[in-house]
């Protein structure tokens, strides 16, 4: 009897995994590129789609899939972040990117359940909530050639096919984004300090203790509050530690039936604030040396996704 037909389906089948275990990988450059988890799901739902498009001649003929995959799911982010600016301006107040929870549960309309590890965004320092504003400052070529070869160590050359620049060009580019990132880079707190510094301010905020806040602020202290249109929030900035201890104040005083909780926000120490057990609002904070220098508070019910379930 020929073993031929089973020796084709695991060749079906190793090709089938081989495509499949990259699914992680894209997911977490979908993130870091766009910001946004339901677009990164979008991207990487299109990625595959065209795949599967494809005859199996013309698949078999790809030697390397994950490469393959990482280059279309890379131009489909670059064209996303081209229309992208309109859309912000669009957007009712500020935007801020979507912060995940520690460990990323990717709902996708799920009400919970076994989630596939290859569906969780890896955290790390590239991913916290002020790498992610930095990468909202560069321009989509920019972002897109930092994030694969200074994140993901993808050489110009790899960089260069994906964003239809020469190598020499993209060099130039990421070293453009280098210095937006070293512009904006505060110097970071021991994790340990940073939660202390959350830890006091949460402290604080719930005692309405006003000078408290104040001391644990840098002078020159932001905070900006994302909404969508969906949920009022702050339109501008709120800008100088006076200011913002001010608003918490004020917030606190007008939702004195939230709970507030210690979490971590995209890798880092924030604070998650739940009504009746519902996530309401995920804050996200930049800590330089003994002061919070900038704080992120997502209230747009459709970034908060990933936190319910």
């Amino acid at each position: 009897m020929s073993t031929q037909p089973e020796r084709e389906d695991d060749q079906v089948d190793d090709g089938l995994g081989a495509v499949l275990k990259e699914r992680r990988q894209l997911i977490n450059l979908a993130y870091r590129f766009l910001g946004s988890v339901a677009d990164a799901e979008d991207v990487v739902q299109e990625t595959y789609t065209r795949w599967y498009a494809m005859t199996p001649q013309q698949q078999e003929a790809i030697a390397s899939p994950g490469g393959w995959l990482t280059r279309v799911a890379s131009r489909i982010c670059l064209d996303l972040l081209g229309s992208a600016r309109a859309r912000r301006e669009r957007y009712v107040g500020e935007w801020v990117p979507e912060p995940l929870p520690d460990r990323m549960d990717w709902i996708s309309g799920r009400s919970g359940g076994s989630v596939d590890p290859a569906d969780r965004v890896t955290l790390d320092e590239s991913v916290s909530m002020a790498f992610l504003v930095v990468l909202e400052s560069m321009t989509p070529a920019e972002r897109v050639t930092f994030v694969l070869h200074d994140v993901f160590h993808f050489s110009f050359v790899e960089v260069a096919g994906i964003v239809g620049r020469s190598p020499a060009a993209c060099r130039k580019l990421a070293s453009s984004a280098r210095q937006r990132v070293r512009a904006h880079r505060v110097p970071a707190a021991a994790t340990a300090q940073h939660a202390d510094m959350i830890r006091d301010f949460k402290r604080a905020w719930e005692a309405q203790d006003i000078e408290a806040l104040i001391g644990l602020l840098d002078p020159d202290a932001t905070t900006i509050t994302d909404g969508g249109g969906v949920i009022s929030a702050q339109i501008h900035p709120i800008e100088g530690r006076e200011e913002v201890a001010r608003f918490f104040m004020n917030a606190a005083g007008n939702a004195a039936d939230l709970t507030i909780l210690e979490s971590r926000v995209n890798g880092q120490p924030g604070l998650v604030l739940q009504r009746e057990g519902v996530t309401v609002s995920v804050m996200a904070f930049d800590v330089s040396g003994d002061r919070i220098k900038h704080i992120w508070a997502v209230l747009n019910p459709e970034k908060l996704r990933p936190w319910t379930g």
